[in-house]
């Protein structure tokens, strides 16, 4: 079967096997209704948004992608209520016709706990998988929508945003020596489980007949059915879009209300900004007054609206010089110089999962516990690198190393310290007690691979860029913006750096519409083949490197790049 007619079975139906599908036809036609929705949304025709919506969600392209979705993620050895999973590609492809609206009547949560960082249990609702990619579905034809009217500053749960994008955001809000010096502290009490349904019914943008469905359709325990009369179950594929979408509107009532103005010959500027990640947020003043007797009981207003009220435990007004936790970083003005460091909560959290995986493994074989502790390791230094946070990542090389070292006298008791360290530790790139073991995996050479611990202090530390706040990835005129972003992610990560220079010996070095060299001093932007708006990927295959002359010009006249083939010889 050629690619044109796999292309043209995806989007007519035809297809007759799961691996038949054209699988880059699906997501392109995807891409482009999302696109439609979004100009609509836009334009503020909403006939015209629930009428692509529909195509959508009826479509064998979305359906499709939806079905790829919750068969390929994390979840898909989880199964609902009915204790069934898709494993099978004719399990896949008959799910596909499945996803029906008429008819259509979800079935209850399956309910789990798993514990949370303050000791208690988080409530989640498990769908089954039909109901799951029903929800994905649905899910990318409001994601246009949510993503067009978010506010500009909320980061969690939306692609292309991080929790950097929101600290990043942060600094911009409280960096300056003239800027707030009070902060708001907002923590939503159960916020998936408290949001009002009827609210979200009214307000919401999408099928509401299937989403009431999803919110009233109960949960089990205990083989006991229980009702939902309020909130929309964490574990959903939809759920954080949604409470996005009631949380989204907040920042807008803020501006509005504490805009600046001028006041007997004065300008005041009550320097009133919101920062949220999903439901955490702060919001700066200029002083405490303002947070306590304005700004807080706006707040509440807007929450009440939507059945949300804030916690008290977790709700409180700070001064920056006194500084505050939020997302993992601490933030405090010293000096009036604000410096954003690892907290430490987060800190000791890591040191407790370093210890508790070392300890679980006194018996280990060295090799083993390195693999162990190198994603730990790794993956909090990677969080925190876009922070001040050298002298932090040193505190947790040697916090590391004497949990090693008590590690290694514990299984050698009658050893002495030099012994040991003969035993475990080695001299590797001049520096010495690297805890590390010579491998049976030979490198190209033919020498023994030395594996060895990750530092945290190896980390580099780089200022995030932050996203531009009206970004939307699912718009066509935000193209280049999200591959200049790319670039830089690239340039900034040492596998991305590895990739820049795959594509430009590719590319012999030079731009295939000017056919100049691409250096340092020229620049590069990283385009797209097959835009992502229409479907297109981050795999090599669909990247190229332009000058940055030539990639506006592609844009603004479309014209098509063909990838130039590899050049030989190297």
């Amino acid at each position: 079967m050629t690619t044109q007619e796999l292309c043209a079975g995806a989007l007519s139906g035809e297809p007759t096997t799961w691996h038949s599908i054209h699988w880059a036809a699906c997501h392109r036609e995807v891409r482009r209704l999302q696109a439609r929705i979004v100009k609509a949304t836009q334009d503020g025709r909403w006939g015209k948004v629930k009428a692509l919506q529909w195509l959508l969600t009826h479509s064998f392209s979305g359906k499709a992608v939806a079905v790829k979705r919750v068969t390929e993620n994390q979840g898909k050895r989880t199964a609902g209520v009915d204790k069934v999973t898709w494993h099978t590609s004719d399990v896949k492809y008959k799910a596909i016709h499945s996803l029906t609206r008429r008819g259509y009547r979800p079935l209850p949560l399956r309910r789990i706990y798993i514990p949370k960082a303050n000791g208690k249990l988080r409530p989640l609702g498990i769908p089954t998988m039909k109901d799951r990619a029903m929800q994905a579905l649905h899910l990318l034809g409001l994601i246009p929508v949510a993503e067009t009217r978010a506010d500009k500053n909320s980061f969690g749960f939306r692609p292309e945003r991080s929790v950097a994008d929101a600290i990043e955001q942060c600094f911009i809000a409280l960096g300056r020596r003239d800027a707030a010096g009070w902060i708001l502290e907002g923590d939503i009490k159960g916020c998936f489980d408290n949001i009002s349904q009827d609210w979200l019914i009214a307000n919401v943008v999408t099928d509401t007949a299937v989403l009431r469905k999803w919110l009233k359709c109960g949960y089990m325990e205990q083989g006991t059915l229980f009702s939902t009369d309020a909130g929309t179950p964490q574990g959903g594929i939809i759920s954080p879009t949604l409470a996005n979408c009631a949380l989204d509107g907040l920042e807008r009532l803020l501006s509005e209300k504490f805009r600046r103005t001028m006041r007997n010959g004065k300008m005041i500027h009550p320097k009133v900004h919101l920062i949220r990640y999903a439901d955490d947020f702060v919001i700066t003043g200029n002083s405490k007054e303002l947070l306590e007797h304005e700004v807080l009981p706006l707040v509440v207003s807007f929450l009440a609206e939507r059945g949300l009220v804030l916690s008290a435990e977790k709700t409180r007004i700070t001064h920056i010089a006194d500084g505050f936790d939020f997302l993992g970083q601490n933030l405090r003005k010293y000096g009036g110089k604000l410096l954003i460091k690892p907290s430490e909560k987060s800190y000791q959290n890591c040191v407790e999962k370093i210890r508790d995986v070392i300890k679980g493994n006194k018996t280990a074989k060295q090799a083993t516990l390195i693999k162990l502790l190198n994603p730990v390791i790794q993956g909090w230094s990677n969080f925190h690198r876009h922070v001040v946070a050298k002298r932090t990542f040193a505190l947790l090389d040697r916090d590391v190393w004497r949990a090693l070292w008590r590690w290694a006298k514990r299984r050698h008791p009658n050893k002495n310290g030099q012994w040991i360290r003969e035993r475990y530790f080695r001299v590797s790139r001049n520096r010495s007690w690297v805890f590390g073991v010579e491998t049976g995996e030979g490198s190209p050479l033919g020498n023994p691979r030395l594996a060895e611990l990750r530092r945290a202090s190896d980390t580099r530390i780089k200022r995030h860029i932050k996203i531009r706040g009206e970004a939307n990835p699912y718009d066509p005129e935000w193209e280049t913006y999200f591959e200049e972003r790319t670039g830089f992610e690239m340039v900034g990560d040492l596998k991305g750096r590895k990739r820049l220079i795959r594509l430009w010996l590719d590319q012999d070095g030079k731009c295939p519409i000017c056919e100049e060299r691409i250096t340092k001093d020229t620049g590069w932007n990283i385009h797209h083949i097959v835009r992502r708006t229409d479907g297109g990927s981050h795999r090599l295959g669909n990247l190229v490197l332009l000058h940055p002359n030539c990639h506006r010009q592609v844009h603004s006249l479309g014209m098509e790049v063909v990838k130039p083939a590899p050049a030989m010889g190297l």
